[in-house]
């Protein structure tokens, strides 16, 4: 028995010691798989993460503070500085949560008096009255978290005051920002644009999401740059823009800075030269402002316009489609934006701020009923119609180029008694006409007989997509392609009028120019697709676009959106009858040239108006320049319009020349 147990005992310590065994081995061969582990992962984030930790390492051990990009500058064809940028301290103000109305008041007197000791002495201070205005407690024109310039060009002393003083004016700070200026002479203020600041200008698209994805901080967009908002500001804001700078401070885990200062300087953005001619430009906006004054006055019936108020102008280049001059009158100084627009400014040219030679503008009257009953600046065509309904007419074989017809001052059109009856201008008889005499004479009862009606009979309600079709080709109806922020593609009313009244009423309308409203953009581009015979170009406002060094990133290309072929004999038609319309104010033009009035009638607040509508192009055996004028309730084209088309040949010719030749001599005095 005692031999038995001894066994036992033996083989129980020999299990014992197997099981430790495999205890030992089995803890031994974990601890080297956890060290292996161990030992791998720290190879891993030596050698593949070490570098991106030890960015991050030097992210936290640093703090970038970004300078503001400098913004490239804007200039004319000749080189002369439409918008351009300047460093300043300015005195901003903002309204903080709880502030009284009457504190503001207090405090504008203070600033006031503050003005007219540090302040400039050839300059007129501002006001206690102006100043608190500027503070915009109703938030007219500013958002409540937006600061409010007071005033830019602070002195030293003015500085120097605020800045010992700043404990007194709750709001109040001195900002040093590169200020946009732009040229006192107000050189195509409305096409060049305005900037407003990001954090007022996220109401666009194009800056919604401007930062998302972005990690480069030179290209970051700062909460307190200025951007462009409208205008060749906007529609070039990338390449204006430049590359913030950067001053980088090292600093420990209490963010104080621990070291010297390195400094990533900001760059420039690229400079635009633009189509536009300076001394064109000006001479296009003087010639509408003084024509507006003249026909408002005038004692000749003829002339006489009282209401006419605004008026637009596009010279372009047959043969480029550069536009030379783009004038939307009356327009304003561009300067009122800078550091945000005050809300007196604001009520004063609102309805000026924007281009309406691209774009429809309201009739600047405050009262809205009194605006209703005033049209906008987009209007009919009128005549200047005509020599596209005659091409139309001739290419669908409505008519021939001999075609007659006998015109009555009238043509009557619908069912038998209920006819309706469209007039000439004064129920003109104008006897028998072809289509070349029908456009000399502008024959509305030709186009509406011949071609609309015709047109109806032929192809019933269908004939609008003819109809259509061709006013596209020219540019009517669709944009012009210049890509500028806004543009318009005009009103077409002739589908509309087809429901309203009948297929057969919106082709006659629409015949003689009553049936679409258009931009002065779109009425520059149909004439020099008539001059050029057919090809219709892309507006072109920048010639080309430099680096800060002068090297050219960006040149110009001429660029066709379509070409439209019909027989020389058709031009030639249209070409005749344009050479013979009677206008005012090319008595002594020195060369021949084509041109198509138009008085186009709208019917607006429960009234009609007459509309003054022009185009032109010279020379006409070789055309270089094509015009349009447009002013709203202007009267008759030849009167309201054509002067002021006359003024800008004349400006391009001494400019730039009407001929191969180049810039035309200054007369000789007698």
């Amino acid at each position: 028995m005692s031999d038995k147990l001894t066994e036992e005992a033996e083989r129980r310590v020999l299990r014992n010691r197997r099981h430790f065994s495999i205890r030992l081995n089995f803890f031994f061969f974990t601890v080297f798989g956890l060290f292996s582990v161990l030992i791998i992962r720290l190879a891993y984030l030596q050698f593949v993460e070490g570098p991106n930790l030890k960015d991050q390492e030097h992210q936290l051990a640093t703090k970038d503070v970004s300078i503001p990009p400098i913004r490239g500058n804007i200039y004319d064809s000749t080189g002369f500085p439409i918008a351009y940028s300047t460093s300043t301290q300015s005195l901003y103000f903002t309204l903080e949560p709880g502030t009284k109305k009457a504190e503001g008041q207090a405090m504008s007197a203070r600033i006031e008096e503050a003005f007219k000791l540090y302040g400039d002495k050839t300059k007129e201070p501002l006001t206690a009255a102006e100043i608190f205005e500027d503070m915009d407690f109703e938030g007219k024109v500013h958002y409540p978290f937006q600061q409010r310039r007071i005033k830019s060009g602070l002195t030293d002393q003015e500085i120097a005051y605020f800045s010992e003083h700043r404990d007194e004016f709750k709001g109040v700070d001195i900002v040093e920002e590169s200020i946009r200026q732009y040229s006192t002479e107000r050189v195509a203020t409305q096409l060049v644009g305005y900037m407003k600041q990001l954090s007022g200008a996220t109401s666009l698209d194009f800056y919604k999401d401007i930062n998302k994805g972005q990690e480069d901080p030179t290209l970051k967009y700062l909460d307190t740059e200025d951007v462009g908002f409208d205008g060749l500001e906007l529609m070039y804001q990338s390449e204006l823009r430049g590359r913030n700078g950067l001053k980088t401070y090292p600093v420990n885990n209490q963010s104080q800075i621990i070291g010297p200062m390195e400094l990533t300087k900001p760059v420039k953005g690229d400079n635009l030269f633009l189509t536009i001619n300076k001394d064109v430009q000006l001479a296009t906006q003087n010639a509408i402002a003084e024509h507006l004054q003249q026909i408002r006055t005038s004692n000749n019936k003829q002339e006489r316009a009282p209401n006419a108020k605004t008026g637009y102008a596009v010279a372009m280049e047959v043969k480029t489609g550069k536009v030379v001059a783009m004038a939307s009158m009356p327009d304003y100084d561009a300067n009122v934006w800078q550091g945000g627009i005050s809300s007196k400014n604001y009520e004063q040219f609102k309805f000026y701020l924007s281009n309406g030679a691209i774009r429809e503008v309201q009739a600047p009257y405050a009262d809205e009923k009194e605006r209703k009953k005033h049209p906008s600046s987009l209007v009919n065509l009128g005549s200047t119609q005509k020599p596209l309904t005659i091409l139309l007419g001739l290419n669908e074989g409505l008519i021939t180029t001999g075609s007659t017809f006998s015109d009555p001052g009238y043509f009557e059109f619908g069912r038998e008694g209920h006819k309706t009856r469209v007039r000439n201008a004064g129920s003109a008889a104008n006897g028998t006409l072809t289509p070349a005499s029908a456009i000399a004479h502008s024959s509305n009862a030709y186009m509406a007989g011949m071609v609309g009606n015709k047109l109806y009979l032929r192809d019933g309600s269908k004939g609008l997509d003819v109809w259509d079709k061709y006013m596209k080709e020219f540019g009517l109806g669709v944009k012009t392609e210049s890509g500028l922020p806004g543009e318009s593609k005009g009103s077409i009313n002739y589908f509309i009028e087809a429901k309203r009244g009948s297929p057969q009423s919106a082709l006659v309308y629409a015949s003689f120019g009553q049936q679409g409203r258009y931009t002065a953009l779109q009425l520059a581009q149909y004439a020099t697709t008539l001059a050029s015979r057919g090809t219709r170009l892309k507006p072109q406002f920048v010639d080309r676009i430099e680096d800060t060094d002068g090297n050219v990133v960006q040149g110009y290309e001429a660029e066709i959106l379509n070409k439209i072929e019909f027989p020389k004999s058709y031009w030639q038609t249209i070409e005749s009858g344009m050479s013979q319309v009677k206008v005012q104010g090319f008595e002594d033009f020195k060369y021949s040239f084509r041109r198509k009035t138009g008085t186009s009638e709208q019917d607006v607040g429960g009234g009609r108006v007459e509309n003054a509508v022009f185009i032109a192009y010279a020379p006409a055996n070789d055309p270089k320049l094509a015009v349009a004028v447009v002013v709203p309730e202007g009267g008759y084209g030849g009167w309201g319009a054509a002067p002021i088309a006359r003024k800008i040949f004349d400006a391009y010719d001494a400019a730039v020349g009407l001929t191969d030749a180049g810039p035309a001599k200054p007369a000789t005095p007698q």
